[in-house]
């Protein structure tokens, strides 16, 4: 039986609640996560009032779609039984099965998660259907008997936590592989783009771009003469900073790629040799 890419997402996001704890969590969005916890609150109301037969109103357009963010449930088997959103081509189906053994277990351990929980979130990285891009996703479920419902909604801002991990590898890696590193950091693969999380390295010699996760025009150019769109130095003070301790931190306003907006950034840089090494998370 094949499945759906987006039904191994709808997986995935349990899974995730085993692995990714708050600190792995991304920048709680302002409306997206009350919306989402609120329809989820919703529909859980309407489930103790229906049963199983608001699986239909579940699965159709309607009060429990808003935009991206609708209802899915699943069995504490692994089927699913109702979705308003891409994955209804799942229901009937055990998703579980699309996973590989040794992440079974962990999937079967998240759906027996204790009604007396209450609602739990979990985090993973998949396909949104409106734009096409892989993109952060957060989810909030609550179990009920032997049904777990969900509403899930695409994060669009990494965390200060995500942001140090990042830039941890990146120095970790240049310490092990120079070049190799810098072709992966160039080649916008390698997992050195992350969302809106990316890793961009200055030769502190030449004063200039040598990596740059997303944009390449930027190689070569002059570290020190790059100013935000508000006009506030950048390169300059960050150069400063650096030059005076192995590790630093610098405000400023920069374009986030996934929202498109220019938003604030607080970069966290550091000293790997000859290079200044930075990844930076935004907040609006």
């Amino acid at each position: 039986m094949q499945f759906s890419p987006r039904g191994i997402g709808v997986v995935l996001g349990f899974l995730c609640s085993a692995w990714l704890g708050q600190a792995g969590a991304g920048v709680e969005s302002p409306e997206q996560g009350p919306a989402a916890r609120a329809l989820l609150e919703k529909a859980v109301t309407r489930y103790q009032e229906a049963g199983d037969k608001a699986f239909a109103e579940f699965s159709r357009q309607g009060e429990f779609v808003d935009g991206e963010r609708y209802v899915f449930v699943v069995d504490t088997h692994g089927v699913m039984l109702a979705s308003g959103g891409p994955s209804v081509v799942l229901i009937g189906r055990d998703v579980s099965q699309v996973l590989e053994p040794d992440l079974q277990k962990a999937f079967k351990d998240v759906l027996h998660t204790p009604e007396s929980k209450g609602i739990q979130q979990a985090e993973y990285r998949w396909q949104n259907w409106a734009d096409g891009k892989v993109e952060r996703k957060r989810v909030y479920f609550q179990r009920i008997g032997e049904r777990i419902l969900a509403v899930g909604y695409y994060v669009p801002r990494a965390s200060p936590e995500q942001a140090r991990a990042l830039l941890d590898k990146a120095v970790s890696e240049l310490g092990r592989d120079q070049k190799g590193t810098l072709t992966a950091i160039n080649s916008l693969r390698g997992g050195f783009l992350q969302d809106d999380l990316y890793v961009f390295v200055v030769d502190l010699h030449s004063k200039r771009y040598v990596a740059h996760g997303t944009n390449l025009r930027l190689i070569n150019t002059d570290f020190r003469k790059v100013k935000d769109p508000e006009g506030k130095p950048v390169g300059e003070p960050m150069l400063a900073l650096i030059e005076k301790q192995d590790a630093a931190e610098y405000e400023y306003r920069w374009r986030n790629p996934v929202t498109g907006k220019v938003e604030n950034k607080h970069a966290y840089a550091r000293r790997v040799g000859d290079y200044l090494v930075a990844v930076g998370y935004y907040s609006q």
